[in-house]
């Protein structure tokens, strides 16, 4: 399993740096006492459109790299945040200011956080 969650955090990843998402981190959470997954992936875009097409690009790569679907989406309506759940993965794609406000940094500070750099010389 733990295989298969890092292709999926580096498969994420990868969509999400083709559509040039912005502040990417990872956030684990297997060792935090009542976290509801054991890893979040979180980034921003600065218009809706760029955070829908995000999202679609990390769905669609996910697809046909692993052959794997969320088991749940939420948030592709208003765009301002889309979340794609992979059960041991949840990826949260955020408006820039829907991030800052609600600092999912912050509320999960005793998580061990890496920030993932997005330009790959």
């Amino acid at each position: 399993m733990k295989n298969n969650t890092n292709e999926l955090i580096n498969t994420a990843v990868q969509g999400i740096l083709d559509k040039k998402g912005h502040d990417i981190v990872h956030i684990d959470l297997s060792k935090v006492n009542g976290a509801i997954t054991d890893n979040f992936i979180i980034c921003h875009g600065t218009s809706s459109t760029q955070v829908e097409a995000i999202a679609d690009a990390v769905e669609k790569e996910i697809k046909e790299q692993l052959g794997e679907y969320p088991w749940h989406k939420e948030g592709k309506n208003n765009a301002e945040w889309i979340l794609l759940d992979y059960v041991s993965v949840v990826v949260h794609v955020f408006h820039e200011e829907k991030r800052a406000f609600y600092n999912l940094e912050g509320l999960w500070a005793d998580a061990d956080q890496k920030s993932i750099p997005t330009i790959i010389s």
